[in-house]
C-alpha cells in the first residue's frame, strides 16, 4: 500500500512538472509575442502546442475545436489553446513565412468560437495570396466580408485586395511572348538593392545601391549613386559617381537636365534616434566634376515632410517629386514644381486627383517622346504592393492613370522606371527596379517589348438583311482630336481594314447612297497585347427618300440660270445642310411637257446643276451634292385637262426643283 502511495505521488509531480513545463512554453511565447518577437514566439508556441498534442488520447491529436481553460491557481493568465493556435499563426505571417501560417490559421477557422478572431480570415487571405493561390485568396476575402459589418481600413483593404486578385489571375493569363524581362548582371546587381536607374547617355547607366564599399569603415552600407557602362546584359563594372558625400550621408534617385550639367537628387542621414532627415538638392557639372550638392530651397523642402525622387523634364525647368506634405490627397503625392533658370522654386501643385490617391505615388518618370507619366502606386487595383502606372498628358492635364500590367508589373514591388523606347513604344527598351527576385531588396531588371502595329477590321452590312454593302464610304475619326485617320470605300465583301502604331478611342462613320448613315465607336481589346481587333458589324440602314419640292426656285424663260429671287429659299437650304453635316443630298429639276425630250433634258439637267453651284458658292461640300435632270419624264399634275386643252396649272407644278436626302 506505502509503495502504491510513493508511485501516485511520483506520478503526480512528474505531471505537475509537465504542466509547470507546458506552462511555462506558453508564458515565454505570449511574451515574446506582445513585444514583437515572432521568430522565438512561434518556437515556443509550437512547443506548447506539441505537449498539448500529447496529451489527447487517441491518435495524439488534439481538438482545438473545444475551448480550452487558461492555466490557472497563482500562475500569470496566458491564452488559451485557441489564442496560441492564432498567435502562431500571426507569428508566421509576421515573419511572411506563409507556408506555416496557413494551416493555423485554418486551424482556427475551424474552430466553434471562430467568431473570436474576426480578423483570422483578413490574414488567411493575405497568407493564401502570399502562397500564389490566388482564387483561394479571393475566396476569402470575399468570405471575411459576408461576416465582417464593420466599414473601417479591413473591409476597404478587403475591397480592394479583390479587385486585385480578380487583376492578377487575368493579368496571369496574358500572352506575354512578345516580352523579354531579365535581371541585370552583376555589374548592376550586388549585394544589397539597386535601384532607380537612370540614363547618363545612350551608354552609361547611373543607379543607387547600398552595396559594401571598402573604402569607408563602418559605413559600407550606405546608399552610393554608381554609373556603369551598360548595354543589355553586357555591363561592366559599376563605379561610385563623382558626386561628393559625406561619410553619414546617404544618397541616391537622381535626375539631370537634358543638357547634362545639373543634377537633383535626394539625400537624408539618421541620427541616433533613428530619425531620418530626407531633401531634395541640387548639384552642378563643371569640367566633369559635381559640386557639393545645395539643399533646394523651402518651398521644395517643405519643414515636416518627406520630400524625394525628383525628377526634371526636358524642359529644365518643371520639377516632379514625391512629397507626403499637407495639402495631398493622402499618404505620398506626386507634386509639380515650375523652376527659374537657376533652379529656384516659381510655384508648386500638386499632381491631383487624376493621378494621385490617399495611399502612395511615387517615383515619377516622364517620357518625353510619348508623353508619358511612369509612377508607381500602391493605391489603384493591382497586381501587389507597388505597381507600375502611366498616363498620357502634360501637368495639368493627364489622362487616366493604366496599370502597365504583367509581366511589367510583378506580385511585389515595382518601384523606379527609366525608358529609351521612341514615342509608339514606351517599353521597347526599359531598365526597371523591382523585389520580384529577392526577398530583402530592389533589384535592376532589363525589360524590352515588340509591338507590331495594331491590325483593326470590320464589316458594313445592310441592316435589313445583313449582307455586306459595296461602296460605302468609311471615315475613322480619333474621338480625342476629331481628326480623321482613315478613309476607305467598300469592295464587294463589304469590309474595311486598317493599321494602328497603337490603339486609342476612335469612331468608324459609314454612309452611302440610299442608306442611313450609322457610326461606332471603339477603343482596344480587354488585352491589349492582341495584335488586331475585329469590331462588331456596322449596319446601315435603307433610306427612304423624303422629297421636298423647292418653292420659288425659278429661271429665266428657256435658261438655266437662276433668278434672284432663288436666293431666299436656297439660302435656307444652305442652312439646313450646315446643320446637318452628315446629310448627302440630290437635286433634281423637271420641266413641263411643252417641247421635245432631247430640249428638255439638258435643260433640267442644266437647271439642277445651277442650283447645286449656287449651294457651293456658300459653303457647302460639293461632294455632298448630286444633280441630277429627269426633263418631263416624273409629272406629278397632267399637263392637259381631260378634253385635250392646256393645264397651266398642271404645267406649273410639274416645273419644279426638288430637295432629296439620299444620305443621312
Amino acid at each position: 500500500m506505502k509503495k502504491l502511495f510513493y508511485t501516485a505521488m511520483f506520478i503526480v509531480g512528474v505531471m505537475q512538472a509537465q504542466s509547470q513545463v507546458v506552462y511555462d512554453y506558453l508564458k515565454a511565447a505570449d511574451e515574446y509575442y506582445r513585444k514583437g518577437n515572432y521568430y522565438s514566439a512561434a518556437q515556443y508556441y509550437e512547443k506548447y502546442l506539441l505537449q498539448e498534442k500529447k496529451k489527447m488520447k487517441g491518435d495524439g491529436e488534439f481538438n482545438p475545436y473545444v475551448i480550452q481553460a487558461a492555466y490557472k491557481g497563482n500562475r500569470q493568465q496566458v491564452s488559451t489553446l485557441q489564442e496560441a493556435l492564432y498567435n502562431t499563426a500571426e507569428s508566421y505571417r509576421h515573419l511572411h513565412f506563409h507556408e506555416k501560417a496557413a494551416p493555423y490559421y485554418e486551424k482556427v477557422l475551424a474552430l466553434d468560437n471562430a467568431s473570436a478572431f474576426p480578423l483570422a480570415r483578413f490574414h488567411y487571405g493575405e497568407t493564401k495570396r502570399a502562397l500564389k493561390d490566388y482564387a483561394g485568396a479571393e475566396k476569402a476575402y470575399t468570405e471575411f466580408l459576408d461576416g465582417y459589418k464593420t466599414q473601417d481600413a479591413y473591409s476597404e483593404s478587403a475591397h480592394r485586395e479583390i479587385q486585385n486578385l480578380r487583376f492578377i489571375q487575368e493579368q496571369l493569363q496574358k500572352n506575354t511572348k512578345r516580352y523579354q524581362v531579365y535581371k541585370a548582371g552583376k555589374g548592376l546587381n550586388d549585394t544589397g538593392a539597386s535601384y532607380a536607374p537612370v540614363w547618363v547617355n545612350q551608354q552609361e547607366l547611373m543607379f543607387t545601391s547600398t552595396r559594401p564599399d571598402p573604402g569607408t569603415k563602418g559605413k559600407q552600407f550606405l546608399n552610393r549613386v554608381l554609373v556603369a557602362g551598360a548595354a543589355d546584359t553586357a555591363t561592366v563594372d559599376a563605379v561610385k559617381a563623382s558626386i561628393p558625400q559625406a561619410a553619414d550621408v546617404n544618397q541616391g534617385v537622381v535626375s539631370l537636365t537634358a543638357d547634362g550639367n545639373r543634377m537633383f537628387l535626394t539625400r537624408w542621414s539618421v541620427d541616433k534616434s533613428g530619425k531620418k532627415a530626407v531633401g531634395i538638392y541640387q548639384s552642378e557639372k563643371s569640367a566633369g566634376q559635381w559640386s557639393e550638392p545645395v539643399l533646394m530651397d523651402a518651398q521644395i523642402n517643405l519643414a515636416g515632410a518627406r520630400n524625394q525622387q525628383p525628377h526634371i523634364l526636358a524642359d529644365g525647368r518643371t520639377l516632379l517629386f514625391s512629397s507626403d506634405r499637407a495639402g495631398g490627397q493622402g499618404g505620398l503625392d506626386i507634386w509639380v514644381a515650375q523652376l527659374d533658370s537657376k533652379g529656384n522654386t516659381v510655384s508648386i501643385d500638386n499632381a491631383g486627383k487624376q493621378i494621385n490617391t490617399k495611399e502612395d505615388e511615387e517615383a515619377p518618370y516622364y517620357h518625353t517622346a510619348s508623353s508619358t507619366l511612369v509612377f508607381s502606386s500602391n493605391g489603384r487595383v493591382g497586381m501587389g504592393g507597388q505597381d507600375f502606372f502611366s498616363s498620357k498628358g502634360t501637368p495639368g492635364n493627364w489622362s487616366e492613370p493604366i496599370n502597365l500590367g504583367y509581366p511589367v508589373n510583378s506580385i511585389k514591388d515595382d518601384v523606379y522606371f527609366t525608358s529609351r523606347g521612341p514615342a509608339r513604344n514606351i517599353l521597347e527598351d526599359v531598365v526597371l527596379s523591382s523585389d520580384r527576385d529577392a526577398s530583402c531588396c530592389l533589384e535592376l531588371f532589363f525589360l524590352k517589348r515588340e509591338k507590331p502595329v495594331k491590325q483593326i477590321s470590320g464589316i458594313i452590312t445592310t441592316c435589313d438583311g445583313n449582307t455586306p454593302l459595296a461602296g460605302a464610304e468609311v471615315k475613322v475619326i480619333d474621338t480625342l482630336t476629331n481628326e480623321t485617320v482613315y478613309t476607305q470605300v467598300t469592295g464587294a465583301n463589304g469590309r474595311y481594314q486598317f493599321d494602328l502604331e497603337d490603339y486609342r478611342p476612335l469612331k468608324v462613320v459609314a454612309a452611302s447612297d440610299g442608306f442611313t448613315g450609322s457610326n461606332l465607336k471603339f477603343n482596344s481589346p480587354t488585352d491589349l497585347e492582341q495584335d488586331f481587333l475585329q469590331n462588331p458589324d456596322l449596319c446601315l440602314k435603307p433610306l427612304v427618300p423624303i422629297v421636298t419640292v423647292l418653292g420659288n426656285v425659278l429661271y429665266d424663260y428657256n435658261k438655266s440660270s437662276l433668278r434672284k429671287e432663288s436666293a431666299l429659299p436656297l439660302d435656307s437650304v444652305v442652312q439646313l445642310l450646315q446643320a446637318n453635316p452628315t446629310w448627302g443630298v440630290e437635286i433634281r429639276s423637271h420641266t413641263d411637257g411643252i417641247g421635245s425630250e432631247a430640249y428638255n433634258q439638258p435643260l433640267s439637267e442644266a437647271r439642277a446643276k445651277s442650283v447645286v453651284n449656287y449651294l457651293v458658292s456658300k459653303g457647302v461640300s460639293a461632294d455632298r451634292l448630286t444633280a441630277k435632270g429627269f426633263g418631263a419624264s416624273q409629272p406629278i399634275a397632267p399637263n392637259t385637262n381631260a378634253d385635250g386643252s392646256d393645264n397651266p396649272e398642271g404645267r406649273q407644278l410639274n416645273r419644279r426643283t426638288e430637295f432629296v436626302i439620299i444620305r443621312n
